[in-house]
């Protein structure tokens, strides 16, 4: 099963749009039975992180600490080295495909549900 990757930083939304989407993308994920999301929020302009990545980063910890969704990986930690990384991985080979899969990227966070 391929990687579902959502942008939500194009279009430059503002903080509370790119949260309203990453919830129904989620939603619409799980209905689907796809396995994970690769969610592009950017880092910031400043490099010190962004609204809409810190706004995403808070709101994955709360789904995950509601157990809606069940693992989350920083983009630097997106790598074959991760041990949460690593047991997908081997069921879903396709995701080492993935442009910035050990690309130490963070401007990217997967989500596993």
């Amino acid at each position: 099963m391929s990687l579902q990757i959502l942008n939500l930083k194009e279009h430059m939304p503002t903080v509370d749009i790119a949260l309203a989407n990453l919830e129904t993308e989620i939603e619409i994920a799980k209905k689907f039975n796809c396995r994970a999301i690769k969610i592009i929020h950017g880092y910031g302009s400043h490099g010190s992180g962004g609204a809409i990545c810190i706004a995403v980063k808070r709101f994955l910890n709360r789904l995950k600490s509601q157990n809606k969704i069940c693992e989350i990986i920083d983009g630097s930690q997106w790598t074959f080295q991760n041990d949460k990384v690593g047991k997908f991985i081997y069921s879903n080979p396709d995701w080492t495909m993935d442009e910035d899969f050990n690309r130490n990227n963070p401007g990217i966070t997967v989500i596993l549900l």
